[in-house]
């Protein structure tokens, strides 16, 4: 396999399944010397301009320990301090930076942005969310998995509720190019737009992946490994919007019933944050609003069970994004 040096992560479209695979082995490595103390600082001084127009926890400080761990410098631009399509152009912006950094993180809104910017920017720029993909969180999804089953081969992961997005179009091209069996279990107006449902049956008639797409909960999560979702209403949309998705969605609550028609085998994954209980001020809005005490997208019951491997994936955040990280900058 050739290096990765220099190469944009934009979405997993772009890389071959071998190449998935290396940064799922390095971020493992890096993992193991991270918990060890040994130190895997890069060679030269680097830094990363981290671009958030949205807010993360996660996101942002992944990113800022694995630059600290990498012995890099890091510099957070958010809405308040980035002119980014307001007062200078994306395409000035990656050539500005260029000149300073060694690689542009980008977290925001559509996916042209960040292609843009990669278009532009002289230096690696790496996708830490779009409205279309999330590549770096289907990485820690897949390590997860991985350090959980032991492999991703023929593994069944359904993704519950808003499949159209940035989450559910992301894994369903992970999974198709690690043949795995994805299973979107959604109402049909959720699905991933066609064009790219086409993109991935492509490829998963390379490498024998199965997609599967269902209305129907109980049929979709049988002999599941991993029953995956996400909320169901985001912070930036009107209030006005939630009663429809709520109603549309309460189906597809991953609740104990699910998890038991599912199998004993099945684990369960969120992305977060989640609304699996009323202590968040959104949570308890949503909750009280529409009778949901015990969680909205998930009950608290399998939020905190053993079977849920939640917070195992968010930490492996920090062990992918520094794999990429690495791969493209040594």
């Amino acid at each position: 396999m050739e290096s990765l040096r220099g190469r944009d992560f934009l979405t997993l479209l772009d890389f071959t399944p071998e190449e998935i695979g290396y940064l799922l082995d390095l971020a493992e490595t890096l993992k193991a010397e991270k918990k060890a103390g040994v130190p895997h600082k890069l060679a030269g001084d680097k830094s990363i301009a981290l671009i958030f127009e949205k807010t993360s926890t996660r996101t942002r400080c992944a990113f800022e320990v694995a630059a600290h761990d990498l012995g890099m410098g890091s510099t957070y631009l958010d809405p308040t301090v980035s002119q980014i399509g307001k007062k200078e152009s994306i395409a000035d912006t990656a050539r500005v930076l260029s000149g300073m950094f060694s690689a542009i993180e980008y977290r925001g809104y559509g996916q042209e942005i960040v292609n843009e910017l990669a278009e532009y920017a002289d230096i690696p720029v790496i996708n830490g969310l779009t409205n279309d993909y999330h590549p770096t969180q289907v990485l820690a999804d897949f390590l997860t998995i991985r350090e959980h089953f032991g492999s991703l081969k023929n593994r069944k992961l359904v993704y519950m509720g808003d499949a159209c997005y940035n989450m559910g179009n992301s894994l369903m091209v992970g999974c198709a190019k690690m043949g795995m069996r994805f299973t979107v279990c959604a109402p049909k107006q959720f699905y991933p737009k066609q064009e790219l449902i086409d993109t991935c049956l492509a490829i998963a008639a390379e490498t024998g992946a199965a997609l599967e797409f269902t209305e129907d909960p109980a049929e979709g999560v049988k002999n599941a490994d991993v029953i995956y979702t996400d909320i169901w209403v985001s912070m930036g949309e009107p209030v006005e919007s939630w009663e429809t998705r709520v109603k549309l969605f309460i189906p597809y609550q991953v609740n104990a019933a699910l998890m038991e028609a599912a199998g004993e085998q099945a684990v369960f994954m969120h992305c977060l944050p989640s609304f699996h209980d009323l202590k968040t001020t959104m949570g308890k809005a949503l909750g009280e609003r529409y009778g949901f005490p015990d969680g909205l997208e998930v009950t608290d019951e399998v939020f905190e069970s053993e079977r849920s491997l939640v917070f195992q994936e968010a930490e492996n955040r920090l062990h992918t994004i520094k794999a990429v990280m690495k791969a493209v900058l040594e």
